[in-house]
């Protein structure tokens, strides 16, 4: 991978904030919501794990819960604007997050510290890049004793961010932070101001984004960097499956730390969450890895069933989120807790024999490259590009004839990227199926023409066509097939029946609900009376 509706803005504008009052639980409300997203798992995954194993964690609560056999995630299908969907209520067009790197025609680039006359334009890089020491499982916190210390890491990794890293803003010369790039409010932030209390954990600290715009919705966030060097000194810790599944399982001991009612480092008495939750890596490595341990990743051929890596991390994900269960149930607290079970995004594609690798960086160089020619002395076209199995590029030149030049070209560019042994396979336009540009992409995710942060250029992939220069991965999210956006979604406890509900719905309706569970005002979430999201149906 290379880094280099509505009419949101006019509707965001008009939005305040309702008064929110405490909670008063009842028969049908829980107090307390353990969100999980399984990053990477289908839909599909889940039924057969679950007829497979009818007495796992998995298979009970469905068995327990109300499930939603046709959710889909929001476009682009990938962490940042999947469990941000998850927790506002809302699409990109309304929170103004498309991927965690990124571009915005309006900030400054990072290190500005003179603003007057700086031209606008600048990268948003929200990522492992962003740590303090990305090499770090801390993230550069300073921690004795890693990667088994970690749990003493900072609930508050705003700290532990790079400043110069950051987009600057124009008005205040200023480092934009996370938080404050986000366009609306979190469920953290209504349970907070309900006076109840919030956790998270996830992979890196630039998810600091989730405490919203006031900055203050998460009390406890647990944010060990996934990207780091494990204890083998080779890769980071999604490199081998079996180091994914432990540096899951020091997120997964916090969830169960919080449960029992202290910070996520078990050392300080503080209250189990009102809202709380994690993210699983360990099946998204499964999915990716070509081989790990020495056994291949990934589906078996036809990809219905898993192979061996996947069926271990399926293993292991299910025996932790026992794990939650057992606690809850062990800690008196099944009867006030509701669990959800979800995912950020999904993986393309299951079927190993549709893998097709297409080196955009060869791409994207002879694209700035026919610019340069076609317009001399101009620079280079593409001034950011992030590509997985979807292709995102802003544009330096954001008029018709410069989308119009990219579309073109690359829609005409044939080649010869790889098979999944790594054996020459041909492609053609790009390995693209679709391309919007300009104001069709503006239109494509809702925005005006022109919007600062739409991407200038979407590129829809053919089936199984992921962007990679090498060889080290066969799967990977971000675009809109059905292995990128059709994620289980189940919701267990307080006020649900065991039923399964085949209507399509969104992930971004897992935030009114979380609200809902909670006895508190779903429309308190900006992004869901921006865009009429509305609780699952079916719950009580």
């Amino acid at each position: 991978m290379t880094r280099k509706r509505i009419r949101a803005t006019a509707a965001l504008a008009a939005l305040t904030l309702l008064p929110i009052t405490a909670p008063t639980a009842t028969a049908a409300e829980a107090r307390h919501v353990l969100l999980i997203s399984v990053d990477g798992l289908h839909q599909a995954d889940l039924v057969a794990y679950a007829a497979g194993h009818p007495d796992s964690a998995m298979a009970g609560l469905l068995a327990r819960g109300t499930a939603y056999s046709s959710a889909s995630t929001p476009v682009p299908s990938d962490s940042f604007p999947g469990l941000i969907g998850q927790l506002t209520g809302g699409d990109p067009a309304v929170t103004g997050i498309y991927y965690d790197a990124t571009y915005n025609h309006s900030l400054l680039p990072a290190g500005t510290t003179r603003c007057t006359g700086v031209r606008p334009g600048a990268q948003v890089d929200l990522t492992e890049d962003l740590d303090r020491d990305q090499s770090k499982l801390d993230a550069g916190q300073g921690l004795t004793g890693l990667p088994n210390s970690v749990l003493g890491m900072t609930g508050t990794p705003q700290a532990l961010l790079n400043q110069a890293g950051l987009p600057v803003d124009p008005r205040t010369c200023r480092p934009v932070q996370p938080h404050e790039y986000l366009k609306v409010n979190t469920v953290f932030e209504v349970a907070r101001r309900a006076g109840l209390r919030t956790a998270w954990s996830d992979k890196h600290p630039a998810y600091e984004i989730l405490d919203g715009p006031s900055g203050s919705g998460i009390q406890d966030l647990f944010t060990p960097e996934i990207n780091s060097t494990p204890p083998s000194g080779t890769g980071d810790w999604t490199t081998d499956n079996a180091a994914t599944q432990q540096y899951d399982a020091y997120k997964a001991q916090a969830v169960l730390n919080e449960i029992d009612g202290y910070d996520h480092s078990g050392t300080h008495r503080v209250g189990t969450p009102a809202v709380f939750g994690l993210n699983f890596q360990s099946v998204s490595t499964a999915q990716k890895l070509p081989m790990s341990g020495g056994r291949p990743g990934g589906y078996l051929p036809g990809g219905t069933a898993p192979g061996p890596v996947l069926t271990s991390a399926l293993d292991f994900v299910d025996a932790k989120i026992g794990a939650f269960v057992a606690e809850v149930r062990r800690r008196h607290l099944d009867r006030t807790t509701t669990i959800i079970l979800s995912a950020k995004h999904g993986q393309s594609p299951t079927d190993p024999g549709a893998l097709t690798r297409v080196d955009d960086g060869k791409l994207l160089d002879g694209l700035n490259t026919a610019w340069k020619a076609a317009h001399p002395g101009a620079g280079e076209l593409v001034v950011q590009s992030t590509d997985d199995d979807a292709m995102l590029l802003w544009l330096a030149d954001r008029s018709a004839a410069a989308m119009e030049f990219a579309k073109r070209y690359l829609l005409a560019q044939n080649g010869t990227g790889t098979d999944r042994n790594g054996a020459p396979k041909a492609f053609s336009s790009s390995g693209l199926r679709q391309v919007y540009a300009g104001a069709d992409a503006a239109r494509y995710f809702g925005v005006r023409p022109g919007d600062d942060r739409v991407p200038d250029l979407f590129g829809v992939v053919q089936y199984g066509v992921v962007y990679t220069g090498g060889t080290k991965k066969i799967a990977e999210h971000g675009g809109v097939a059905p292995d990128d956006r059709a994620v289980p979604l189940v919701v267990s406890g307080p006020g649900t029946d065991r039923r399964t509900i085949s209507a399509p719905v969104t992930t971004t309706q897992i935030a009114p609900t979380i609200l809902r569970q909670l006895g508190l005002e779903p429309r308190a979430l900006q992004a869901v009376r921006a865009e009429g999201t509305r609780v699952l149906p079916g719950l009580g």
